[in-house]
């Protein structure tokens, strides 16, 4: 093993996994903490995937070190912490305290955050971090449910969860190459450890920063911070050429959509396959809550419309009906509650022979994959930037897709579903 990747949740580390295939790396996902370095695939770099990222910092401090030692263990030469490309945290954390307890274990002085996906509009300009046009402040993240993003400046963001100084790699020090943005670590971490935001506008410019971090212990940010990682393998003779990708077989079945996100993404997503004619069920987390609607009670709605329309279960939402729902029950239960309904709905698909599954927000994939049993996933064509479709590597006969909620096209998930065939 090459690289160890440390997932906040599901669909970032099938993100991640997707961009090390594409610069090409051997890539293996593992959903959950590996018991132990034996258990982990063969492979030039290995996701592990967890459900860390709103999660009690502790908790997830804790998993991701059990994580990156299994990955050590295995001989990964590297550790990449993967989050989200909108920076997903509060002030308690998970970023800054997972970060600072995985340097410690590796003893790095030094670690960089970049969140940067400018394929899927995300950049950071002097420490700033913007969602397409907007900064991160102005964008519909500032109404996320769990982790609402109201202050851009990552500096202060991260300085705010962790007892580092951070510092700023800026735009125009990246501009001048791996050397200078070499220099610029040193220089902040010349007192003592210390983090730093660094800046990236284009996916140039990631590779800019890849080719500066090698050699460094760890890495964290978003999957676009990967892009420049094969190639410092490449170079020191570690990882073949690039490859072709072998042919990619979905097993033949029904097909069925869970959206579990309330991002402004998904939202588009479910009014235009709603508009196209797919059948879709609304949950009501007030009769969830109150036992008047089940799973049993969505897969008797679900199971006679399966056939050659795919059926769409959402729980998406406005911003003001989610606080209403999180006012009166609580932020982490509404949530819960939603996803663990979910769970059972994909239980209750897959036992009525649906095979191929689209599944929108990372919190809904976590709890659809644990449902499923699904331990290892085959990572298989992109559907849009930053989201492919996923086999299950360990026996079971299902294809996944499993998408961010920020993340892909307005017609997603009749698209994913139509590459298939």
């Amino acid at each position: 093993m090459l690289l160890g990747v440390i997932a906040d949740d599901l669909t970032g580390a099938t993100d991640v996994a997707l961009m090390l295939a594409r610069e090409g790396m051997r890539v293996v996902q593992t959903v959950g903490v590996p018991a132990s370095a034996e258990a982990l695939p063969d492979a030039d770099a290995v996701v592990v995937s967890m459900k860390s990222r709103t999660n009690p910092a502790a908790e997830a401090v804790e998993w991701s070190l059990a994580a990156c030692d299994a990955l050590i263990g295995a001989g990964a030469k590297q550790i990449l912490f993967k989050y989200c490309s909108t920076f997903d945290s509060t002030d308690d954390g998970n970023i800054g305290p997972v970060a600072e307890a995985l340097m410690k274990r590796l003893g790095a002085r030094f670690t960089v955050a970049c969140p940067a996906f400018p394929a899927n509009g995300r950049s950071v300009f002097q420490g700033h971090l913007f969602v397409g046009a907007v900064l991160l402040s102005d964008s519909p993240m500032k109404d996320h449910p769990l982790t609402p993003m109201r202050d851009s400046n990552l500096v202060r963001v991260l300085a705010r969860q962790t007892k580092l100084p951070v510092g700023l790699v800026p735009f125009a020090t990246v501009e001048k190459g791996p050397a200078a943005v070499r220099a610029a670590f040193e220089d902040i971490a010349k007192d003592g450890p210390a983090m730093a935001v660094a800046d990236a506008v284009t996916d140039a410019q990631l590779r800019v920063l890849g080719e500066a971090f090698d050699g460094l212990p760890l890495l964290t940010g978003g999957s676009g911070i990967a892009l420049g990682l094969p190639e410092n393998f490449r170079r020191a003779g570690l990882l073949g050429p690039k490859s072709a990708s072998r042919a990619f077989q979905a097993p033949k079945g029904k097909t069925a959509v869970l959206a579990g996100s309330c991002s402004a993404a998904t939202r588009g997503q479910v009014a235009d396959a709603v508009s196209k004619g797919v059948p879709a069920f609304a949950l009501d987390p007030v009769a969830i809550a109150e036992k008047r609607m089940t799973a049993a009670s969505v897969l008797d709605w679900a199971l006679p419309k399966l056939g050659d329309m795919p059926v769409l279960v959402y729980s998406t939402a406005e911003p003001e009906a989610v606080r209403e729902v999180q006012e009166r029950f609580g932020r982490d239960a509404s949530g819960a509650m939603i996803e663990h309904l979910l769970g059972e709905v994909a239980q209750g698909l897959a036992a009525a022979g649906v095979t191929r599954l689209v599944v929108a927000g990372g919190e809904t994939s976590g709890a659809v994959v644990g449902a499923l049993g699904v331990s290892m996933l085959e990572i298989g064509p992109e559907i849009d930037p930053g989201v492919p479709w996923t086999l299950a590597a360990d026996g079971k006969r299902i294809a996944l897709a499993l998408k961010s909620g920020n993340f892909g096209t307005p017609d997603f998930f009749t698209k994913a579903l139509k590459m298939l065939g």
